[in-house]
């Protein structure tokens, strides 16, 4: 009844806690689009903003409490007793000398009217949630079972590979084939539509290695059109952009900032430069399609993709093939790895491959079709984390207490022409921009304004969105302030943190530091570095360790602190901080920065553009503030404290402060 809801393990000991089964006997399988699995939050299918606990927490408890009551009804009935004498463990049901499965109960249950209300267990009842569940998935995965997208095959499959342009919007003046198609199993060449109204040339072979071979040997011409854009061009004009008035998202709550700040005894004047950012996965995009053809036309078609918004693909591929939405069906695969590259309004690539698969119909052909991209066109094919500047000016007493602060953010907005933007966008200001700032934790005098500038770069979410930027902008000048007061860091934000207001930013934080033993012990040649954030509902504090070997920082030790309300699944829940505190890590990398120049993307692979590997991971040790509140999201939060935690380790180590990524040590 359940089945295609999730696959991870929280949200099904949630589920099956509630309905009473034996851990081991539980399996799940990945959602196709539907509406039965729409977010009950956002009203679309999807993957993201950190909620799938957040959001579904009661309604995946009360599915399993409904389906529970329905067995329990079913075995009353067939033995004709109260459905108050019988109780279910495990999967199984019971009552005096009765006993029966869940399975042997199923038919019966199903034909029974789904219960309106059902009684939740008091939590002390709970025997799943909030103990350490395995993955279900764990052993599959170490043997390398699962199916992801990419290892999608069909009988008679092609895979086609698309020779994108060199800039984004850019289109073919002309091509030749001829060496392309004389390569061993390559089947065809056709010019397609790229994204952003460009084109490109797709080479479709009965392999994705003789695709690639085809669309090295092509010889492309390319119209001079496309983007211009230069990444150190553009951190100049935003730096300027950065002093002027731009659209208010936070007024200063009395007086004129100008004034206060002319006044000052003291002002911090600091600039930051933050990069664009790919998202890096291990598994790069591709799009497995197979269409229903009449003529030249298709009737229907079945897509498999490791899709983060299918509600919203399933509509564009319907849209990209003319076709009714519900003859569109689009089976969710493993993805590997998505941090928001798989969750495009425009859904970009699955456009892109219902063109191809059009294309390929319209000249004769009928087989399965696989759209891949190699690593180099995944890190190229742009939908970044936006370029940003940041410029702040806080203004200081002759006591050392903050009388004012303004802040101006520059950046493309993520989501204004999108169908997020009425939500998202208030007074011409994009909140997934000033989030994790604007919320002023600290009660500081403080204005907050920002530019949007159009940039033809398309720009994207990228795990933790706009708090990857202002946690580190913000938790950076915060160590500063406590300096220029002369205060221990931990000491002074405990001190502004209201012991009302923000009872979890201190508890996370108290348990962060205790559990490191902050201040108690002075490695050699090590300094502490301190940062506290909130995001998606979750405070998450880091206590670091860190050294300077070689010109760059060495992270030894990692202590966070995490207040998530009820931990559902204690075993993941560490591996999320843990993965993303190594995600974290790696924008303070030397080379992880998205360069262009006159438009086109430097950076290729791995290589320029260096993720942390197994050497460069620290020690992370995970500690939860114990709570009885619902849920709050965790897939995310772990991502925004460490880099200024980190800089401001190293600010003790060189007496330098970070003010751009990647950090120069």
């Amino acid at each position: 009844m359940s089945e295609g809801l999730f696959t991870d393990a929280p949200a099904q000991s949630v589920l099956a806690d509630e309905l009473d089964v034996d851990w081991k006997n539980v399996r799940s399988m990945l959602a196709p689009a539907g509406d039965a699995y729409r977010d009950p939050g956002f009203g679309i299918q999807m993957t993201g903003g950190s909620t799938a606990l957040m959001h579904s927490f009661t309604q995946y408890r009360e599915l399993g409490a409904r389906a529970r009551a329905m067995l329990v009804t079913a075995a009353a009935k067939q033995w004709n007793v109260d459905p108050a004498s019988c109780a279910a463990v495990e999967g199984v049901v019971t009552s005096g000398t009765h006993r029966a499965t869940y399975g042997e109960l199923a038919n019966a249950a199903m034909s029974l009217p789904v219960p309106t209300t059902v009684v939740l267990k008091d939590p002390s009842q709970f025997r799943l949630i909030g103990k350490p569940m395995p993955r279900l998935d764990a052993a599959s995965k170490l043997r390398g079972d699962p199916v992801f997208g990419i290892d999608t095959r069909l009988k008679d499959m092609v895979v086609a590979v698309v020779a994108h342009p060199p800039r984004f919007g850019g289109k073919v003046k002309s091509f030749n084939a001829e060496k392309a198609r004389v390569i061993k199993g390559v089947v065809d060449v056709m010019q397609v539509p790229a994204d952003r109204g460009g084109s490109g040339v797709a080479v479709v072979a009965n392999g994705y290695w003789a695709a690639k071979q085809g669309r090295d040997a092509l010889q492309i011409e390319w119209e001079d059109t496309g983007s211009k854009v230069s990444t150190q061009a553009l951190y100049e004009e935003y730096s300027k952009l950065a002093m002027q008035p731009g659209k208010m998202a936070v007024p200063l709550e009395s007086g004129d900032v100008q004034a206060v700040l002319a006044g000052a005894a003291r002002v911090i004047d600091a600039e930051y430069r933050l990069p664009y950012l790919a998202h890096a996965r291990m598994e790069p995009l591709n799009c497995t399609m197979q269409a229903e053809i009449s003529g030249n036309m298709a009737t229907s078609v079945t897509v498999w993709v490791g899709s983060q918004f299918q509600t919203v693909d399933q509509a564009a591929i319907a849209q990209t093939l003319s076709l009714p939405v519900e003859t569109v069906t689009l089976n969710t695969m493993m993805a590997g790895g998505g941090f928001g590259r798989r969750a495009v309004p425009t859904s970009d690539y699955l456009v892109e491959s219902a063109g191809v698969l059009r294309e390929w119909i319209a000249r004769g052909h009928a087989e399965p079709l696989k759209v891949m991209w190699s690593r180099e066109d995944d890190i190229k094919g742009g939908y970044y984390r936006p370029l940003h500047v940041h410029r702040a000016r806080i203004g200081f007493d002759e006591k050392g207490q903050v009388v004012g602060w303004q802040h101006a953010i520059v950046g493309q907005s993520i989501v204004m022409g999108t169908p997020f933007e009425p939500v998202l966008v208030k007074n011409g200001v994009d909140s997934t921009m000033t989030e994790g700032i604007v919320e002023n934790e600290y009660a500081l005098p403080m204005q907050v304004t920002a530019h949007h500038p159009k940039v033809d770069v398309a720009v994207l979410w990228w795990r933790s969105v706009g708090n990857t930027d202002t946690s580190f902008v913000k938790e950076t000048l915060i160590d500063g302030i406590a300096t220029a007061a002369k205060q221990d860091p931990v000491a002074w934000r405990m001190a502004r943190l209201d012991t009302t207001k923000h009872v979890r930013q201190r508890a996370a934080l108290q348990l962060a530091t205790d559990k490191a033993g902050y201040g108690k012990r002075n490695p050699r040649g090590h300094a502490w570095g301190v940062a506290v954030h909130e995001s998606f509902g979750t405070v998450v504090a880091y206590v670091v360790e860190v050294s300077v070997a070689k010109g760059e920082a060495r992270v030894h030790n990692v202590t966070a602190g995490v207040h998530c309300n009820r931990v559902v699944n204690p075993l993941t829940a560490e591996a999320q901080v843990q993965g993303a505190c190594i995600f974290g890590l790696s924008m303070i990398r030397p080379g992880f920065a998205i360069e262009m120049e006159n438009g086109v993307v430097r950076n290729s692979n791995f290589p320029d553009y260096p993720p942390p590997r197994m050497p460069d991971a620290p020690r992370i040790d995970v500690f939860f503030v114990p709570s009885e509140d619902a849920p709050s999201g965790l897939g995310e939060p772990g991502v925004p404290p460490i880099a200024p935690a980190v800089a401001n380790a190293l600010f003790r180590l060189t007496g330098k402060r970070q003010r751009q990524m990647p950090f120069v040590v």
